[in-house]
């Protein structure tokens, strides 16, 4: 997971908050969370936003007076602004930052990510203990994002720049598409039910086929989807049949 790289939360403001970034770090395996003057720390309220899960975060959190000496033990330094401009220049963006960080972490280099306040952000005293900044583009409706979400967004691109293997969702493996000759089997079944059910005429249904076909060419169904499709002919054509036998 994210060995070796550190959220450093400065001067925040609300354990809520707090309890957020545990879940986050959680989330995406990072299982350093230092806090630098925390204004207003309290476990448990900051517990309910984290959920039970990561309560282990916070009751590990190390907790420093100031920002440098937070700092100390950690090779590569990333501040992180919603500020640009001026003298913050060569931000880098989270994408661009995590494959830096990643080569740093194969090295075992220790490397901390620092967010400031919810309300501030870090200055330019603070910006100045960090070896490079990074910044996180958003809307012009918003400069800046809630402290959680801006650490999931780092930590996400590191925990991507992290995968040895492109990353799969668990699940059913998918089913492969269907063969020339099964189509041509579903399209015949299909014809003969809306037949069946008057919603295709039986002088020339081919005709009327063609547009279904390009619909189901263009959908290319899967097998599961083609057996889903040929049970629901099969029922209609049952209950077609069973509704001549009764006069109905």
């Amino acid at each position: 997971m994210l060995e070796h790289i550190a959220v450093v939360l400065f001067r925040p403001k609300y354990p809520e908050n707090i309890g957020s970034v545990a879940r986050a770090c959680l989330n995406m395996g990072c299982g350093r969370i230092v806090l630098v003057d925390p204004w207003n720390w309290d476990l448990d309220k900051a517990l309910p936003l984290a959920t039970h899960h990561a309560r282990h975060l916070l009751d590990n959190v190390e907790i420093y007076p100031t920002l440098a000496e937070a700092l100390r033990p950690f090779s590569f330094v990333y501040g992180t602004t919603a500020r640009t401009g001026g003298w913050r220049k060569s931000l880098l963006l989270p994408e661009e930052a995590a494959s830096a960080i990643s080569a740093q972490r194969t090295e075992g280099e220790e490397i901390a990510l620092v967010f400031g306040p919810e309300d501030k952000g870090l200055t330019n005293e603070e910006t100045d203990l960090c070896h490079h900044l990074l910044t996180i583009p958003t809307t012009e409706n918003l400069t800046s994002l809630n402290l959680s979400q801006a650490v999931m967004v780092v930590l996400y691109e590191c925990f991507r720049k992290s995968q040895t293997k492109p990353f799969k969702v668990a699940g059913y493996p998918k089913e492969r598409y269907i063969r020339h000759a099964e189509r041509e089997i579903l399209f015949a079944q299909l014809r003969e039910t809306l037949v069946d059910i008057d919603y295709l005429k039986p002088d020339n249904p081919e005709y009327f086929m063609l547009s279904i076909k390009r619909f189901l060419n263009r959908v290319n169904p899967r097998l599961n989807e083609y057996n889903q499709l040929m049970g629901l002919c099969r029922q209609l054509r049952r209950i077609v049949r069973i509704a001549k036998g009764k006069g109905l």
